[in-house]
């Protein structure tokens, strides 16, 4: 049993070090301090004396030494703007911050714009007070996937005069280098995107001094430049203002954001704030390491919701800054489906944790378990164990404290956790595999219950001070941490937290709505993140204020971010995501998920169409084409074996590539020369098979013979070939992972016309194939609206101002002649089986390209 006593008290403090020694952190494993003597290491503690500590050289030599006012309460010099306190907008009586509402573009008066971004600005500057000597500054995250806290500390000061020269608010740059080092964040492409920080930062007096500078500007500007006058009323997206609110609304993610990176540094290295807002009075009570359902928390009730229609749309002249990915309109039919009433809680997930669920492969997406195994997780990231593993007794990390355990708040976790729970969920009890999920983006909406029409919004209707009361969330801050998952009241549909307490992962990926524009103030920030690798992330979190916790607000974060982020699960048979049939813009092939193309490559994923791609792969001639003399003898061969054999004479030796695998026969035969072949498909069903021949070397199948008589035979790989050298794996090649690397051959066969972009294909290779390698294309050139819009055809149409034929050989050459040089072309025949009577005789295009 442990207690806290956490609020009410100031902290002693932090006790000071050398800058640059090893602390305690997730991850790091050195002496900490912990309350009760628990120890601080986690399930992802393989990083402790590797990534965590590596560039340590580097990043400790931008600490200068003189601290000394870091330590502790922060001095009146630390407030470069407004100091909380009694009586200013935004502190409460007791001297603890809150956010005030979002701020109107229609009525606000210029002192109120004003205030609110002195809220802003303050609400970052107490944040940044917790943070104890020079080291909790420069020391990079234990994962090493962001910067260090000064860039975070600076960022938004820099964002605020760069758009505000975009906009033509300023005309000169308040420090030049600065505005470039600390203006571009990071959006880590993957788990093990590790270097970032080796890097030499500015003083922390340079920084402050910096930011004082641009807080002066922006008073000013607020209170004197013409684009506030009441003449430029409402301040709309085509206006100057705009850029300022931009501004507040940046600066507040940053706030969110910021505050994980802190819950994420060393305990020692961070001191609470006496202005934080107090955390919820369960964070103070005595909690019992193993608990009980029922008594310590309550296991989720599943709510009916009945058919609906809901609409993802904020009105263009909604008096609240939004993001350009916020606007434009669909609308959705909502098929009926249960959802849980509350958010997943510790004392659930901990259920899933002694269970064994971090170690049954079996409930984790492969991106997932990838993610699992390589970070070592077995617990969640916020949570610390103590005593033995095999006890499961654990406390909680806040952002500045470690409390025990509280079973009742909602749990913190990424993506593939929440995913993993939703699928042990179902498994557990004895439900079709998808039943228990998460749920989509329009599935959050139609629980939340909002009021017809769209002329309010709770996010400027209620400030921290009052939105518990007033709505039931836990949001801008009105406590400093989560609270218990059935402490706020429920809506009308039975939903506690629809907005607020912690951010709720969702089924599919961020997408544009139909009459998205792209904002010129800040043109990249939705677009790069339509990549289909981004997750829905929906209603904000305690922390969240402002346009973070509004009802219009669309966010999104790669599935293996932490943040203050948890879930709540459905159950239902179907499963529609909001990125389904999205408009563009797009970046790579997952958001072009379309219904009809969802249903064509389902095709691929039955037993009799394997069963036919394993004729077409391994059969002998005799079974392929049992007819002698109608066909030539070349199109009764192994026609995967004939491509591999076309691309050993251009290139036989290294990493080879084989997009579009279907069921392996051609991986494999690439592996009798190439020392590592990676096959890859869209089709889990055909990579599930390659994985048993893989492991097996053989596997049965059958022909049809006519009706329902089929003929039994065996797929054999070759024993001469290692099929050690290949690897196999799910994949989209219009959206390949980001660390695939570089291959000496690629090979696409008939590919192409199945793609929904085929140019996004294209235009990667360059990056895929190294000099001197090849890429080899071929293609029966059969383009369908079901897996390639028109408008995305490589050919097969008339050219609209020439009016002349387009071939897809023709767009192909053209496409890559930039970076390679045509070396062969032909056709080569091919013959699909379908049964003892019926073949398809088809004549691919082939062409093979060298890397220059």
């Amino acid at each position: 049993m442990a207690t806290n006593g956490v609020n009410g008290h100031q902290q002693a403090p932090a006790k000071k070090h050398a800058c640059g020694s090893r602390n305690p952190n997730l991850g790091l494993h050195s002496a900490g301090i912990v309350p009760d003597g628990g120890a601080l290491t986690n399930g992802h503690g393989h990083l402790s004396s590797s990534s965590g500590e590596s560039s340590q050289s580097s990043w400790a030599s931008n600490c200068r030494g003189n601290d000394e006012h870091l330590y502790g309460p922060r001095q009146d010099s630390w407030w470069s703007g407004v100091k909380p306190a009694a009586g200013v907008p935004g502190v409460r009586s007791d001297g603890t911050i809150f956010s005030l509402p979002q701020v109107n573009t229609v009525t606000s008066t210029r002192q109120e714009i004003l205030e609110y971004f002195q809220n802003t600005w303050m609400l970052t500057e107490v944040l940044f007070a917790s943070l104890q000597g020079e080291e909790a500054f420069y020391r990079p995250p234990y994962h090493n996937l962001r910067h260090p806290m000064v860039f975070y500390y600076a960022h938004p000061a820099s964002l605020y005069v760069n758009k505000f020269r975009v906009a033509g608010l300023l005309t000169e740059a308040v420090n030049p280098q600065y505005e470039i080092i600390f203006e571009t964040g990071v959006d880590e492409m993957s788990w093990d995107d590790m270097d970032k920080n080796d890097m030499k930062w500015p003083s922390l007096e340079d920084t402050m001094n910096y930011r004082k500078t641009v807080y002066d500007l922006v008073v000013n500007l607020i209170k004197t430049h013409p684009s506030l006058d009441d003449s430029q009323r409402p301040f709309t997206q085509d206006k100057q203002a705009w850029a300022i609110f931009m501004g507040f609304a940046h600066e507040r993610i940053h706030l969110e954001t910021s505050s994980v990176l802190i819950r994420e540094l060393p305990v020692n290295l961070v001191q609470r704030p006496a202005q934080w807002p107090k955390y919820h009075a369960s964070a103070t009570q005595s909690n019992p390491d193993a608990p009980t359902s029922g008594k310590d928390y309550s296991a989720a009730e599943l709510v009916e919701v009945a058919a609906c229609r809901v609409a993802l749309h904020k009105p263009d002249g909604f008096p609240s800054f939004g993001w350009d990915n916020e606007y434009g309109r669909r609308d959705f039919d909502i098929l009926p489906f249960k959802g849980s009433a509350t958010l997943c809680t510790n004392g659930e997930f901990w259920e899933f944790v002694r269970g064994g669920g971090y170690n049954d492969q079996s409930v984790w997406t492969e991106d997932g378990w990838a993610w699992r195994t390589f970070r070592n997780a077995k617990w969640p990231t916020f949570w610390v164990p103590h005593g033995p593993q095999g006890l499961h007794h654990y406390r909680l990390r806040l952002i500045f404290d470690i409390i025990a355990m509280p079973w009742d708040w909602p749990v913190s976790v990424n993506y593939f956790e929440a995913k993993a729970y939703a699928n042990w969920l179902c498994k557990q009890r004895g439900l079709p595999a998808g039943t228990i999920r998460l749920p989509a983006e329009q599935e959050m909406h139609a629980m939340r219950h909002l009021p017809d029409g769209t002329d309010s919004d709770h996010a400027q209707l209620a400030g921290g001070d009052t939105m518990p009361e007033k709505f039931g969330f836990n949001g801008q801050m009105a406590y400093g941490s989560e609270t218990p998952v059935k402490a706020m009241k429920p809506n009308a549909k039975g939903f506690h937290d629809t907005f607020g307490n912690v951010w709720e992962w969702g089924e599919g990926y961020f997408c544009a709505l139909p009459g998205f524009k792209i904002h010129p103030y800040y043109d990249d920030f939705s677009t790069p993140c339509f990549d289909g690798h981004h997750s829905v992330f929906q209603k904000g979190s305690f922390i969240s204020t402002g346009n973070l916790i509004s009802q219009f607000a669309r966010y999104h974060f790669r599935s293996h971010f932490f943040q203050h982020s948890g879930f709540r699960i459905v159950q239902a048979s179907h499963l529609e995501t909001s990125d389904m049939d999205a408009p563009p813009p797009y970046v790579g092939g997952k958001p072009w998920a379309t219904k009809r193309r969802n249903e064509g490559h389902a095709l691929y994923e039955t037993a009799s169409y394997i069963d036919e791609y394993l004729s077409l792969h391994f059969a002998d001639e005799a079974d392929l084409m049992p007819h002698a003399g109608i066909v030539s003898e070349a199109a009764c061969q192994s026609w995967p074996k004939r491509c591999a054999e076309l691309c050993f004479k251009h290139c036989e030796k290294g990493r080879a590539l084989d997009l579009g695998c279907a069921v392996g026969r051609c991986s494999f035969e690439l592996a009798r020369k190439f020392e590592d072949v990676l096959g890859i498909d869209f089709s889990s069903g055909f990579v599930d098979t390659c994985k048993q021949l893989k492991d097996l070397g053989k596997l049965p199948y059958t022909q049809k013979i006519e009706g329902n008589i089929r003929s039994h035979h065996e797929a054999v790989v070759d024993p001469s070939i290692d099929r050690a050298r290949c690897t196999f794996e799910t994949g989209d090649a219009c959206a390949l992972r980001d660390d695939i690397g570089e291959f000496d051959a690629v090979l696409m066969l008939n590919l192409l016309c199945r793609l929904p972009c085929p140019q996004s294909l294209l235009d990667r290779l360059s990056k895929l194939i190294k000099p001197g390698g090849i890429a080899l294309f071929t293609s029966p050139c059969s383009w369908l609206d079901e897996f390639t819009p028109a408008t995305n055809w490589l050919g097969g149409y008339k050219d609209a101002s020439t009016k002349s034929d387009v071939r897809a050989a023709d767009t192909l050459k053209v496409a890559l002649q930039a970076d390679f040089e045509l070396v062969y072309e032909a056709s080569l025949p091919l013959m699909i089986r379908e049964h003892y009577r019926k073949y398809q005789l088809i004549m691919p295009h082939v062409a093979v390209f060298r890397r220059k």
